[in-house]
């Protein structure tokens, strides 16, 4: 007989606070970061604050070293044990959320504020969308309006690269995605040289694996030490990709390289309701049905309010 699914219950699951608990644990934690600094680091479309820094993120950094300093001593015992010599080890971070919401500035963010501590200065970050299948390939399988779901991926290839880098080889080559013509670069590649912590941020980084032949074997998420997803609620998070889409008309699709650079001339109304039938096509349809499903599997969940800021962390219970 098949187990039965059981509802995740975020209560049983997790330890949940507000924002004025969770900034308690900062402790003495200092800030690295400058108001330049994060202004380097934030996305176009957020105004994060040195303050949102302070109360969110640098708790968090304080959280991922000491586990990291945990697992690494686990990796010391571990090769005495066995008798043999140390291999570095990364330790690697999945960050997952929706499109919009603002995981890639979480992720840019943790990664200056990991690599200021003294233990693990060589922090790596690498984005999923590098693993996408190419344009040509996924308008050969018909597949282009389905982009950024589980099926677009090249799944085989993104795990090998995680298994390598897990692995502590050097020169681990990740596909670079351009942004701007909507593609992966031919012969362009992120070069992962055993790095103290690797981060891995995408939309469906927590997901189990939809490969054909490998559903049972392995998934992502099994090569990371520590999980994040960052929520909002739905209708926030639309709001989020109009404005966006709206702002990028006057930015990047001003570019004449760029695969929306279409949309470049619209009105103001022909560009909320372009951005709108996309969101509703794809990205709403991909969240509900494939990302947001996956984030009880995550350690740690950041949720937002309406103006972008955390208002609540869910800590998954040891």
């Amino acid at each position: 007989m098949p187990e039965p699914k059981l509802k995740p219950s975020i209560e049983q699951r997790f330890n949940l606070f507000d924002r004025e608990e969770w900034r308690a644990h900062r402790a003495d934690t200092p800030m690295t970061l400058s108001h330049d600094d994060l202004l380097q680091l934030r996305g176009a479309d957020e105004m994060i604050s040195l303050d949102e820094v302070a109360d969110i993120y640098l708790p968090l950094s304080r959280l991922l070293n000491l586990h990291v300093s945990h697992r690494m001593e686990l990796y010391r015992s571990t090769f005495r044990f066995l008798g043999a010599s140390l291999s570095k080890v990364p330790y690697i971070i999945g960050l997952a959320g929706s499109v919009s919401v603002g995981k890639s500035t979480s992720a840019r963010i943790l990664r200056s504020l990991l690599a200021r501590w003294p233990s693990h200065p060589n922090v790596a970050l690498i984005s999923t969308d590098g693993f996408l299948h190419p344009n040509a390939v996924l308008q050969s399988r018909g597949l282009m309006e389905r982009k950024g779901f589980p099926e677009s991926y090249d799944v085989r290839t993104l795990l090998n690269f995680l298994a390598d880098v897990k692995a502590g080889k050097r020169n681990v080559k990740a596909p670079v995605y351009s942004h701007i013509v909507y593609d992966i670069v031919p012969g362009e590649f992120q070069n992962i040289d055993q790095p103290d912590i690797l981060i891995v941020e995408g939309l469906n980084v927590l997901q189990v694996n939809t490969t054909p032949g490998l559903e049972d074997v392995i998934f992502a998420s099994d090569f990371f030490d520590y999980s994040i997803y960052v929520d909002a609620e739905t209708e926030m998070i639309r709001d989020w990709y109009i404005a966006r889409f709206l702002n990028f008309r006057q930015t990047a699709f001003r570019n004449p390289d760029s695969y929306f650079s279409r949309y470049a001339d619209l009105s103001d109304e022909e560009a909320r309701a372009t951005a709108l039938s996309i969101w509703t096509r794809i990205n709403e349809r991909n969240l509900v049905e494939n990302v947001r499903p996956a984030r009880f599997r995550a350690d740690l969940i950041l949720t937002k309010g309406q103006d972008h800021k955390v208002e609540s962390v869910a800590l998954r219970k040891l």
